[in-house]
């Protein structure tokens, strides 16, 4: 059987795809710590790592332009940076997205327990069970499932969007416009500048996420122009839903009456009366979790595939079903939910949190490869006069140092606040992934050089 992955995504499928892996319960749930940290001026922050994030994805469509062979995000760094980059930027990448799936089906079940009386861990197992089999069945079934839930979850955002702009500008309000609660408690800015910094770290792993698109397009009929089209355009429409409702959430209610860890956005309709808030908003975080729940399925068996096609990965998970699919790898993810879900269940405080640190800084770690690869490919172009791409990075080379540094500054952030721990195990983890490949790369060698 040829060991190639199926071509049946849709353009649909794959807009829908990136949109699914950003938008979770972090949006509709995790918002709330971000807006009671920062204050109304957490949309600063969401301006300043979408405007990171869009920098990395304007990258990637330009390497996945110039280079139409490659078929992951990680890959590229393997590219311009050497076997080594690629070894850890696929693991470290890998295990970003194998702590999501437990992370996600631990959320969907404390939502269904509210609905189910069966103990949360069952539920979990049971969405994972679900998972498993829309990532068993085809790629089209999964990009037909994450089409679906994706879209009633933009259709919820739109909606509350025109809601909460009708009341913010006093259309529905009874008394009147409702922006004098930007600047009424205490300023736009309560807790100053730093606040805000402190925030856009925070904020930046909620839009992580959106170069599932390099992941997803491999089984697109024409894997470049799906990345090129979609590395913008995804998350320009990412950061209108973000900003744009986190932007009216913070003129319906003062900000300060936000709690942690309750959706912002059931706060807000519930203040603009509507009674079904609650229940309608459960709902869609429910669809939301799914969504980014299969998302993270579908990513962490394609890119351990990819690994083990270059021999980075054991050669057994290159076996594709008689669907196409990598069906070890969709099941390595399944035990590792489950083994995820159930950790939290019998050591909330211990194993699994440890794990969740882990990963805390990880996706900074492999955009930084990913961008220092754009700059040396797009240096070896230029100084072998390889035609120019169709596609290019805005501001070369100044826009791409300006990402460098951008996330060069979370990282000094997370040191200087409470995110310090993340910032060290997963430093740890970076560690760990490097050794791995030294031990990997000398054992090739001692291969190699042995006498036959």
């Amino acid at each position: 059987m040829s060991q190639e992955l199926s071509r049946s995504l849709q353009p649909r499928h794959v807009a829908m795809i990136s949109i699914g892996g950003i938008i979770g319960a972090g949006l509709f749930v995790g918002s709330s710590a971000a807006i009671a940290a920062t204050g109304p001026a957490i949309v600063l922050s969401y301006l300043i790592t979408g405007t990171l994030v869009l920098l990395v994805m304007r990258m990637l469509g330009e390497m996945a332009v110039a280079l139409p062979h490659i078929r992951s995000f990680t890959e590229f760094a393997r590219v311009g940076l050497g076997s080594w980059a690629g070894f850890v930027a696929g693991w470290l990448y890998w295990y970003f997205w194998i702590i999501v799936v437990p992370i996600e089906a631990i959320a969907g079940a404390n939502i269904l327990h509210h609905w189910v009386p069966l103990p949360p861990w069952e539920l979990g197992i049971a969405l994972m069970a679900v998972m498993t089999g829309v990532n068993l069945m085809s790629a089209r079934s999964f990009g037909e499932f994450e089409f679906w839930f994706s879209s009633i979850k933009v259709a919820a955002i739109i909606v509350f969007i025109v809601l909460a702009a009708a009341y913010a500008f006093g259309w529905t309000s009874p008394q009147g416009e409702t922006f004098g609660n930007l600047t009424g408690h205490g300023g736009f800015m309560p807790k100053g500048f730093v606040a805000v910094l402190a925030g856009a770290v925070t904020v930046f792993f909620a839009l992580t996420g959106a170069e599932i698109t390099t992941v997803a397009a491999a089984e697109s009929k024409e894997p470049a122009r799906a990345v090129a089209r979609m590395s913008t355009s995804v998350i320009v429409r990412i950061l209108t839903f973000y900003v744009g409702s986190i932007l009216l959430i913070v003129c319906v209610v003062p900000w300060d009456v936000v709690k942690v860890g309750e959706s912002p956005f059931a706060l807000a309709l519930t203040t603009m009366q509507f009674g079904w808030a609650s229940t309608a908003m459960s709902a869609i975080i429910l669809t939301a979790v799914l969504s980014c729940l299969n998302s993270a399925f579908y990513v962490c068996s394609r890119v351990l595939f990819v690994m083990a096609e270059h021999g980075d990965a054991p050669q057994w998970l290159v076996q594709l079903n008689a669907r196409r699919v990598p069906a070890r790898s969709v099941w390595i993810g399944s035990v590792a939910g489950v083994l995820g879900i159930l950790a939290e269940t019998l050591a909330p405080d211990t194993v699994f949190a440890f794990l969740v640190n882990a990963s805390g800084a990880l996706m900074v770690f492999v955009y930084m490869m990913v961008t220092v690869a754009q700059i040396r490919l797009r240096r070896e172009r230029e100084r072998t006069g390889a035609p120019v791409p169709a596609l290019q990075m805005w501001l070369f080379p100044w826009a791409s140092y300006a990402a460098i540094g951008g996330m060069l500054a979370i990282l000094v952030a997370m040191a200087f606040t409470g995110q310090a721990k993340d910032l060290y195990v997963s430093l740890v983890t970076l560690v760990v992934a490097v050794a791995a490949y030294l031990v990997r790369a000398r054992r090739a060698r001692s291969t190699v050089s042995a006498p036959v």
